[in-house]
């Protein structure tokens, strides 16, 4: 445990130093790397790159309101990653089942069905800029894609006065992400005007509704009692100024997985609160949601080793 304390030094096939440590699963806790790997990232390079994961309605917003708030850093830009393939998705047109092959029609191309899905892009963007964060779109390419579907996303980016840019990092490496790292070079130039979305001294209440109302785009919260009560035990007990961490689906910007889109007409349930004392914040429990993530029975550590050469194995 006395070295988990110290993040990971690692490196990417281009030599670029990667700072891993920490990461906890977005949909049920903060989703941030650690603020100490942060630091030193920031300390060593020209430009710091961090990852805030599961959606800027998630992600993003808890290292706005959490990690920023510890942490005392601002960022400059945001990059809003967005395949077609998400895209499609949200339009509503497709029955995509965990584990199975994709619906060929997802692969086909229809610029239209971007479009269609694409109120959940543009809904993260604004989750961005509630924030006076500058926003960037990525656009994760696939080798399926179609160029007609770029041009889709790159009109609605235009229309918002986003800066947007396809990125083929993983097949191409850094000259894949050129086009999107000059992107974020100019939109990290722009004057910031960062800002938390509630202050410290609302009550928790009024941060689990402020995230719902401004973020997911919630009519409202409904506590169940025995939530409602936590949240009473918490304030009088001294905790009400922590910041707050909603764990619900990562598959909607609701709480509800079969919600595409930017949905609208409905509430956010809220049926636990529990105190994450040391972490700093409290978080509610919305929906039908398991605290721990589902792994595999058999860590890709079991198979890492060093040869009798000093090279290491069992990277894959």
């Amino acid at each position: 445990m006395r070295d988990a304390l110290k993040p990971n030094l690692l490196q990417t096939l281009e030599n670029t130093p990667v700072l891993v440590h920490a990461g906890p699963f977005g949909n049920i806790a903060h989703g941030n790397s650690s603020v100490v790997a942060d630091q030193i990232g920031i300390h060593t390079g020209d430009y710091l790159i961090t990852e805030a994961g599961f959606g800027a309605d998630m992600g993003a917003e808890r290292f706005f309101n959490i990690k920023c708030r510890v942490s005392g850093l601002t960022p400059d830009a945001a990059v809003v990653v967005t395949t077609v393939r998400a895209l499609k998705a949200h339009s509503g047109a497709h029955r995509i089942v965990a584990g199975r092959p994709l619906p060929p029609a997802l692969l086909a191309e229809n610029p239209d069905e971007v479009l269609a899905g694409s109120a959940n892009l543009i809904k993260q963007i604004d989750n961005v800029r509630l924030h006076g964060v500058t926003p960037v779109v990525a656009i994760n390419a696939f080798p399926d894609d179609h160029s007609s579907e770029y041009d889709a996303i790159r009109a609605v980016a235009a229309s918002l006065g986003v800066r947007c840019a396809v990125t083929t990092h993983f097949a191409d490496g850094g000259e894949g992400a050129t086009e999107l790292a000059n992107a974020v070079a100019e939109a990290a130039e722009e004057p910031s005007t960062f800002s938390f979305l509630y202050p410290a001294e609302a009550t928790l209440r009024e941060k689990i509704e402020t995230i719902a109302t401004r973020v997911y785009g919630a009519d409202g919260v409904d506590y169940q009692p025995s939530a409602a009560k936590r949240l009473d035990q918490l304030e009088s007990n001294g905790f009400g100024g922590l910041s707050v961490c909603i764990a619900k689906t990562h598959l909607s910007i609701s709480s509800d997985p079969g919600l595409k889109g930017a949905p609208t007409g409905w509430r956010l349930p809220v049926r636990e609160v529990r105190l994450s004392a040391g972490a700093g914040f409290a978080y509610a429990i919305c929906g039908d949601m398991r605290t721990m993530p589902g792994l595999g029975s058999h860590p890709a550590a079991f198979d890492i080793d060093i040869d009798e050469n000093g090279e290491i194995v069992g990277l894959y």
